[in-house]
């Protein structure tokens, strides 16, 4: 072998050995106070058994018809406290916490003996099982950013369980999980070891990304921060993210729009800089025979942010 080749087989092999052996030499410390998520509950928390998952949710109302409210990314029944009320006031409402958020628990690799809760086929089977559980025929689907994802996937898959749809600022477009090339690589030890890490970034610029979702960020409270920072403190919470995002995969919703035969409502916020406003109008438009409704001087989170338009939007879809 001459010289020029061993030099280069030994780089290579160096190299090879850094991204093979490196990021297990990253320290990965344990989280610090965590606790269970039935110690964080609420004095209205109930939580219930659906795909062997603890399941959190809250209830209010009764009668129908049933509305099932589904958080974004990073959010969790809280993100729906302004609105429980008013939905009360037309039927039974129901909001819950999506796998990896919230206080639903949190298993595993190696806790479940199936699907892999986190991913987003077992996404939608939960919001079937969490429906039989608490004994729901039929319901409208309410799902803001990434819970409008689950929303639009649960109704192509499980059509003759879904009354309706509500997609709020929802995430169809973009956001659709990891991109085919990196996908390997998310579930290779060394990521599964650093993940953890990168995940509870969320906790470093968590606040900002909640300030990013309103337009008028002087609404945004402590009140408000704390609430959504509070799942930070469960156990597992930020391997759980990491199993959510080494899950991910795109659904190819975009194709399938015309597919949905069913009462639909696009709602967004004129200010939307998560999910830019643009893509809910072209929601609204590719879906047959959908409403849209644009609320002005409101962000990603309208239901937050503008309660009481956001209210009536969805009184004035339900008489149409």
């Amino acid at each position: 072998m001459k010289p020029w080749q061993k030099i280069t087989l030994t780089v290579f092999v160096i190299l090879l050995l850094a991204l093979l052996v490196g990021p297990f030499l990253v320290p990965v410390p344990p989280l610090d106070g965590t606790r269970s998520e039935r110690e964080l509950a609420d004095p209205d928390s109930k939580f219930i058994e659906v795909n062997g998952l603890s399941v959190h949710y809250k209830e209010m109302g009764a009668g129908q018809p049933v509305f099932i409210l589904l958080h974004g990314f990073g959010a969790s029944a809280f993100s729906w406290r302004e609105v429980m009320g008013p939905f009360a006031e037309l039927g039974r409402v129901i909001a819950y916490d999506r796998p990896a958020f919230g206080l639903t628990s949190r298993p595993m690799p190696g806790d479940w003996a199936g699907e892999n809760p986190y991913s987003p086929e077992a996404q939608a089977a939960i919001v079937i099982g969490l429906m039989d559980a608490l004994g729901v025929e039929k319901a409208f689907l309410v799902g803001n950013s990434a819970g409008g994802t689950v929303s639009v996937y649960t109704a192509l898959t499980y059509p003759e369980r879904v009354s309706g749809l509500i997609l709020v600022d929802a995430a169809i477009y973009t956001g659709g999980g990891s991109p085919a090339w990196a996908r390997p690589l998310l579930g290779t030890p060394q990521m599964r070891h650093l993940g953890p890490l990168l995940a509870r970034q969320i906790a470093s610029s968590g606040d900002d990304f909640i300030r990013t979702a309103f337009h008028d960020q002087t609404l945004v409270t402590q009140d408000i921060l704390d609430g959504y920072r509070k799942p930070l403190n469960a156990n597992n919470w930020d391997r759980a993210l990491w199993e959510l995002t080494a899950a991910s995969h795109p659904l190819g919703l975009p194709e399938r729009l015309t597919e949905l035969n069913l009462p639909v409502l696009v709602l967004t916020g004129d200010d939307d800089r998560i999910v830019p406003t643009e893509e809910s109008l072209r929601l609204g438009a590719e879906i047959p025979g959908a409403s849209l409704v644009v609320i002005p001087n409101a962000g990603h989170v309208p239901h937050e942010e503008k309660p009481d338009d956001f209210m009536q939007a969805v009184r004035d879809f339900l008489d149409g």
